[in-house]
């Protein structure tokens, strides 16, 4: 009779039964997969340790979010959605805030980049402080504990911006080429990226919980639930909200996509280095094992970021017309 305890105790049961369900796939797409083309340097163990932090984290965070999802919809009345929305915006920013000095060192280990690479840390350090961008400094992060891949990040806003270099990175990489892969990144912060993409990921948010709002209130009637807030309609939530994200999964990786043709523009025109940018793509699209040229309709549906092949022709095209794209502005 506990409201509170039902949405506790029902949430918990539904979301354990689905990572149940799916394990077997994040084995094999995760572990089974990486391991086969010599992508994975993760033992078992260390990949279980992940699975068990993440369900943990997603617990400490989940249940909270769900128990304040149905006092809204227990309370709020038909207007729900609209503050379930209010809510998600909050916690995006705070997520934004706090993920890189508080999330993201749960999984990695991340210290200042020593002596070694102290010329790199203030080669990036100065880029981005010619775009005005404040970062509380520059981090490399053990990646080669999972992965022979090869990333970076300039993470965070605000006071915890800061810029992340896998070790991977820094090992395979020239110093121009880690430039030009954080001058990328640097562009998202430049073009205002981060809260565009947040004012994206609300709009959409919205639109998804004002469609479960009119699915729920239909299967009060015609699935016999007690009403909008009955837990046992979570499901249904679920499922509209899955729907959802693969019918508008497209609009949300041609958005992307847009911004990060920008982004690649920007590095080109702070560098000014289109051989850097060039082999910096290649070499991480095939340290990744990303595919160079696949069908437009793969990118169009599942791609967030362009080809390597289309990005490695917009460098051919900069270097032939050495100046800022129309329309750039650093």
């Amino acid at each position: 009779t506990n409201p509170w305890l039902v949405v506790l105790l029902f949430g918990a049961v539904f979301f354990l039964s689905f990572e149940i369900f799916d394990i077997p796939l994040s084995y094999y797409s995760d572990y089974v997969l990486p391991h086969r083309y010599g992508q994975s340097t993760q033992a078992l163990t260390g990949w279980a340790k992940d699975q068990v932090l993440g369900l943990a984290l997603g617990g400490v965070l989940g249940l909270p979010i769900l128990e304040a999802l149905f006092w809204l919809l227990r309370t709020a009345g038909a207007a729900w959605w609209l503050w379930a929305g209010v809510g998600y915006f909050a916690l995006v920013v705070v997520l934004s805030l706090a993920g890189p000095v508080l999330i993201m060192p749960l999984f990695n280990k991340f210290v200042p980049l020593g002596d070694e690479y102290a010329d790199l840390a203030r080669r990036l350090e100065a880029l981005a402080a010619r775009y005005h961008t404040r970062v509380s400094g520059v981090f490399r992060f053990d990646l080669s504990r999972r992965t022979k891949a090869a990333n970076a990040a300039l993470t965070g806003i605000g006071a915890s911006r800061r810029i992340v270099l896998g070790d991977t990175l820094l090992s395979e990489f020239t110093r121009d080429e880690v430039e030009v892969v954080i001058a990328h990144e640097l562009g998202h912060h430049v073009h205002n990226d981060i809260p565009f993409g947040i004012a994206v990921s609300v709009a959409l948010t919205l639109a998804g919980l004002y469609l479960a709002a009119a699915g729920l209130d239909w299967a009060a009637g015609a699935l016999g639930f007690a009403g909008p807030a009955d837990v046992g309609a979570l499901p249904l939530m679920a499922v509209i909200f899955g729907v959802f994200g693969l019918v508008t999964l497209p609009l949300n990786n041609a958005y992307s996509r847009w911004r990060e043709v920008r982004a690649d523009q920007f590095a080109l025109a702070a560098t000014q280095n289109p051989d850097a940018f060039a082999a910096a793509m290649t070499r991480l699209a095939n340290q990744n094992l990303a595919e160079a040229d696949p069908d437009p309709w793969v990118v169009w549906l599942l791609y967030s970021h362009p080809p390597i092949r289309a990005r490695l022709a917009m460098a051919a095209a900069w270097q032939a017309a050495p100046r800022a794209p129309a329309g750039f502005h650093a």
